[in-house]
C-alpha cells in the first residue's frame, strides 16, 4: 500500500490510517503545534491552525510523534522551505537522520 507522504526540509510527514493508542497531546509552543526545531537556525516547522494538535506517546522522547488534523487542512510553514497544506487526517512525524559511525544516527540538521 502506498501512503501519502509530505516533507519539509528535515521533517517527513506520513499519512497513517489510526493513530497507536495511549498518545497523549503535546502543549502548543506560543499557540504553535511545533513539529521540529531547526538546531542551527532556530526556525520551527509548525502549525497555526486550531484544528491541529501533536500527540506523543507516555513519556515521550521526542522521536515519536503523530499529527493529528481534524477536519479541514492545516499549513506547514517553515522560515526557509515552502508552505505545506496538509489534508485532514492522521500523520507520522519523522525527523530525517544521518548516519555518522561515531555516534549512530543522528539528526539532520536544518
Amino acid at each position: 500500500m502506498r501512503r501519502t507522504h509530505y516533507r519539509q526540509g528535515d521533517v517527513l510527514v506520513v499519512a497513517v490510517d489510526e493513530l497507536p493508542l495511549q498518545m497523549l497531546p503535546v502543549p502548543r509552543e506560543d499557540g504553535l503545534v511545533v513539529l521540529a526545531h531547526g538546531e542551527v537556525t532556530g526556525h520551527r516547522h509548525a502549525i497555526a491552525e486550531p484544528h491541529a494538535e501533536l500527540l506523543a506517546p507516555p513519556g515521550d522522547d521526542d522521536e515519536t510523534r503523530f499529527l493529528r488534523i481534524v477536519g479541514a487542512s492545516a499549513r506547514l510553514v517553515h522560515e526557509e522551505h515552502a508552505a505545506i497544506i496538509l489534508p485532514g487526517g492522521v500523520y507520522q512525524v519523522i525527523r530525517q537522520r544521518e548516519y555518522n559511525p561515531d555516534v549512530n544516527a543522528v539528526f539532520v540538521e536544518d
